[in-house]
């Protein structure tokens, strides 16, 4: 099988508030990912149209989400920090995957199925379109690995699907051109350990969620010191003391939230938390979860103020990352046009 040079690449939706769920599940890992692996950061703009944003809102949110890249502290001189948009090359790719992938294939995707809801009809094309174009922002960087939550799991599998077609489809060409047996790898999913499951603070059955009427029901990362102290001071919980094993948060949803979000922030286990608090009283947990939120949370949230309040400079790492990931993307694709026929100037 051919070899592949070892990258990650992952992605972000620019889709409004980022909170503490984003930052443990996501971005929090990729700080801690670019230390190990070589790395590409998309701003993924082009996912967050297949429904209707408001282009000011959509421009600051991208702004926004590189913002939280860089405030969290993801190096952008050692790895590549950019916006999907700004590479054409993108969707170039994901038009040729459209060609490769089967209508059964989109048609299994579960997450079009609840993204649509009933009126399937109605909804975007590009929303249906959206697993190919996942495929095509991995695989025109040869991503050979890929952090993904639960619900993005179905996509690289279909994404893997295409490139073993591609690969099964232009197997001659593809050994014509001097790329040996396959062109693409099969991307394989970065497993880090159990994924911190974020859920509200005043419904431990619901995950946390920027679209939750309530803003108390999560903890921006914009938040500032005090207002990061109230939330956690304000959030749901029960009348008994913390237990001293986990297996006493079974029954205790927003008990087993807090504690969780309390070992993922100090990047320990509940095991170990309960060690330390269990038989305390929440007022007491409560407290001592301020005091580790504002420390990890509150230096994020005035450096991505202090960010956002030069919008020239996110833009400028934007663009020197987009510049950096078409020189990378511009070779796949032209070795593509190749593989699959099309004429181009030499």
């Amino acid at each position: 099988m051919a070899q592949f040079k070892e990258l990650v690449f992952s992605g972000v939706q620019p889709t409004g508030n980022l909170h503490l769920g984003n930052y443990l599940g996501a971005i929090k890992r990729f700080v801690t990912m670019q230390e190990t692996h070589d790395c590409i950061y998309c701003v993924v703009d082009m996912h967050a149209i297949t429904v209707w944003q408001d282009p000011k809102e959509l421009a600051r949110q991208i702004r926004e989400v590189t913002a939280a890249f860089l405030a969290a502290g993801i190096d952008p001189k050692k790895h590549i920090v950019f916006n999907q948009s700004q590479v054409a090359e993108h969707a170039e790719l994901a038009w040729v995957f459209n060609c490769i992938a089967r209508m059964g294939w989109a048609n299994r995707m579960t997450q079009f199925k609840e993204k649509a809801g009933k009126d399937r009809e109605n909804a975007s094309v590009g929303l249906f379109a959206y697993p190919m174009l996942m495929a095509a922002d991995i695989l025109v960087y040869r991503a050979t690995h890929v952090p993904v939550g639960e619900d993005q799991k179905q996509h690289l599998e279909l994404t893997r699907d295409i490139a073993q077609k591609f690969n099964n489809d232009f197997s001659e060409s593809i050994a014509e051109h001097g790329f040996g047996d396959a062109f693409f790898p099969l991307t394989e999913p970065m497993i880090q350990g159990p994924a911190t499951r974020i859920m509200s603070l005043r419904d431990g059955s619901k995950k946390m969620s920027k679209s939750d009427p309530s803003d108390y029901s999560r903890i921006n990362l914009t938040d500032d010191a005090d207002t990061i102290a109230q939330k956690i001071r304000k959030a749901k919980t029960d009348p008994e003391p913390l237990p001293s094993e986990v297996e006493g948060l079974k029954a205790r949803p927003e008990a087993d939230n807090l504690v969780s979000i309390y070992a993922a922030l100090m990047d320990t286990t509940a095991e170990e938390v309960l060690r330390q608090h269990g038989g305390s009283q929440f007022s007491g947990f409560k407290a001592a979860l301020v005091d580790v939120a504002v420390t990890k949370l509150a230096p994020i949230a005035d450096e991505m103020r202090r960010l956002m309040a030069d919008p020239s400079h996110i833009d400028a790492v934007l663009t020197k990352g987009s510049d950096r990931a078409r020189t990378i993307a511009s070779e796949t694709m032209k070795a593509v046009k190749d593989i699959v026929g099309f004429v181009r100037p030499r």
